[in-house]
């Protein structure tokens, strides 16, 4: 979550100076899919999976990473960088409803009252940030839709994980979310001015190797140990870590409200400590 929340100000700043969503994502996701490659193939020397786990993580990465990352692009363009990040803070709801709908794991009344907790902690953040924290509808939207395709994945990833390591599946979902996106975004590279600050390079490399490579390795290894549920109430620290990092490097304020609503997701994150349910078996 740490690595994470920086990365909304991260791409913020890449995308408001000088490089295009649809630029940013491709080449994010080509040096991060490169990069996972090169690491899984040293560890386990082949990233081979089988033709129908194949297929899944072809659809994977079509929501989790295509989709998931056009969409926070341009919310990252439209909207601030606290807004998105806020946003995101939908993330555990979506997990626990996917979770729930898709067998993968029951959450008792624990965790279904810390999600609730850590919303209002997101809630009030939102409410403590003023007038700093509106942004276009647009880009409010396309936040919800970025949190609603993560969860997903997270969510669907869960039974691949069984078979196959955190390094084999995100490599291969790396490159697929990659030549999707440059096929997508192919119009804009075409046409991309790569003449941009180093800043705003540091800050494309920041989240290919270490939001996407190191933030997504860890994060699905914490699933596979505690469940997606679970694991999710985490992802509202986001907000709050997301305001630090504003203070610290753009110099905004950080209200006693917003304060308040970092405790309140901490509180959250306390009480969802209790491992969720198992399952239902399969009739």
């Amino acid at each position: 979550m740490l690595l994470w929340s920086f990365n909304f100000t991260a791409i913020r700043y890449a995308v408001s100076h000088g490089l295009e969503p649809l630029t940013y994502a491709p080449v994010r996701w080509v040096i991060a899919g490169a990069a996972f490659s090169a690491v899984t193939w040293r560890l386990e020397g082949s990233l081979r999976v089988s033709r129908r786990d194949l297929l899944l993580l072809v659809a994977l990465a079509a929501i989790g990473l295509w989709l998931n990352q056009i969409a926070f692009g341009y919310a990252a363009r439209l909207a601030t960088a606290a807004t998105v990040a806020l946003c995101f803070g939908t993330l555990p709801i979506f997990v626990a409803l996917m979770s729930q709908l898709g067998g993968v794991e029951r959450l008792r009344s624990r965790q279904w009252l810390a999600i609730g907790v850590s919303f209002c902690g997101v809630a009030l953040v939102a409410v403590g940030g003023g007038g700093q924290i509106s942004g276009h509808l647009g880009g409010v939207l396309l936040a919800l839709v970025t949190a609603a395709t993560f969860a997903a994945y997270s969510v669907g990833v869960v039974p691949l994980m069984r078979r196959h390591s955190p390094y084999r599946i995100n490599a291969i979902t790396a490159l697929v979310g990659a030549a999707l996106l440059a096929v997508s975004g192919s119009w804009q590279l075409a046409t991309q001015n790569w003449q941009v600050g180093a800043l705003a390079w540091g800050a494309l490399l920041y989240g290919a190797l270490v939001s996407v490579g190191l933030g997504n390795l860890l994060w699905f290894k914490a699933i596979d140990r505690v469940g997606p549920g679970r694991a999710a109430v985490y992802a509202n620290l986001q907000p709050f870590l997301g305001a630090l990092f504003a203070v610290a490097v753009l110099s905004e304020s950080l209200r006693p409200l917003q304060v308040a609503g970092g405790l309140v997701v901490g509180a959250a994150i306390l009480l969802a400590r209790s491992r969720p349910g198992p399952a239902p078996p399969a009739e």
